[in-house]
């Protein structure tokens, strides 16, 4: 079995080989993945963090070696990052821009190595902001499909990325993120970081949000933004309707009021 390590702010996965496929999902500094299969320019990969599948250039990271990657899965949780933050790399003093949720790997003090990459962290490391603040950070955030950062993100991306700086473990796809937590049965008994699901006319899950109270909802939709929300579903001040059929709300929090 082979692995490898992103050593860049982020890279795209795509559906398929080629620079013109669809982006499906990224992945950010220092989140590794399972290689399993090769062509000239690509690799194929399973992410480490949400077993997702998809096609990286050739170019775009690092190998990691077997005793590393089995190293790197003992450490839970993984150290993230709360805010976009530079990294300098050595030797060559070059800057990463990385996005929140980095994987802040084989860290020693603020440096991170990987293989023989230094990467010396600016800013602070380790602090962990309330939900709704980390939340609210990505306001007017662009959606983009398959995005998981401040320079774009899609709705289950940005539910996965703000409960990663809590620490909680989310799947990729709004689909799959419906079929984790315990089910809330009525919206009079939301909290705060549920997470409130929207389906089609033929019942698929297409759509998440985070829910911020009661009445309103944070989500991905053109653009990270704050709506209503009732138990038809969401109501959408710029458009003036309801956009988004309400299915069902998880609780994966505890302790939030």
């Amino acid at each position: 079995m082979e692995y490898g390590i992103c050593n860049l702010a982020v890279i795209p996965l795509r559906a398929e080989a080629s620079d013109k496929s669809e982006q499906v999902s990224q992945i950010l500094f220092g989140e590794a993945f399972e290689i399993v299969e090769w062509t000239d320019r690509w690799a194929k990969v399973i992410t480490d963090y949400d077993n997702y599948e998809g096609w990286i250039g050739r170019l775009q990271f690092v190998m990691l070696g077997h005793i590393a990657y089995k190293s790197l899965k003992q450490i839970a949780p993984p150290i993230t990052y709360r805010a976009v933050t530079q990294a300098w790399k050595k030797p060559d003093n070059s800057v990463l821009y990385l996005p929140v949720g980095s994987s802040l790997v084989f860290l020693k003090g603020t440096t991170c190595h990987i293989n023989n990459e230094k990467f010396e962290i600016i800013g602070e490391i380790g602090e962990t902001e309330p939900l709704d603040i980390t939340a609210k950070s990505f306001l007017n955030t662009a959606y983009l499909w398959g995005g998981r950062t401040h320079y774009g993100i899609d709705c289950s991306g940005f539910t996965q990325a703000v409960f990663k700086l809590q620490g909680i473990h989310l799947r990729r796809d709004a689909s799959m993120q419906a079929e984790q937590g315990k089910t809330v049965d009525f919206i009079s008994e939301v909290k705060l970081g549920d997470l409130a699901f929207f389906d089609n006319e033929e019942g698929r899950i297409i759509h998440v949000g985070i829910m911020l109270n009661g009445s309103q909802i944070i989500h991905a939709s053109g653009r990270v933004k704050i709506d209503s929300i009732d138990s038809q579903g969401i109501y959408s001040e710029d458009q003036k309707r309801y956009t988004h059929k309400l299915r069902i709300i998880k609780r994966l929090i505890n302790g939030h009021k």
